[in-house]
């Protein structure tokens, strides 16, 4: 589709749409301000956890991932060992 629009403007003045030209009248003052409050009204309808929801989620996390740390860690040295030995 795009290769037809290109054949059918080459050779011919292309005019600029109205939209183009028009951009910067989308961006008016109460465009942006119900925008604005478009989005504070989304954000109260978030449910927050709680605080003892999120501490857990966070340790649980951390736990995780100093695990995950050991572990790739102790294959790194494993590895590091093995390639060692062979280039010996």
């Amino acid at each position: 589709m795009a290769n037809n629009k290109i054949e059918k403007s080459k050779g011919k003045n292309v005019k600029p749409d109205k939209q183009s030209v028009g951009e910067s009248s989308k961006y008016s003052i109460a465009s942006i301000r119900q925008f604005i409050i478009e989005v504070q009204n989304e954000f109260n309808k978030i449910a927050w956890p709680g605080r003892k929801q999120t501490v857990g989620s966070t340790v649980l996390v951390t736990l995780f991932v100093i695990m995950v740390s050991f572990y790739l860690g102790a294959v790194d040295l494993l590895l590091g060992k093995i390639v060692e030995a062979v280039l010996r």
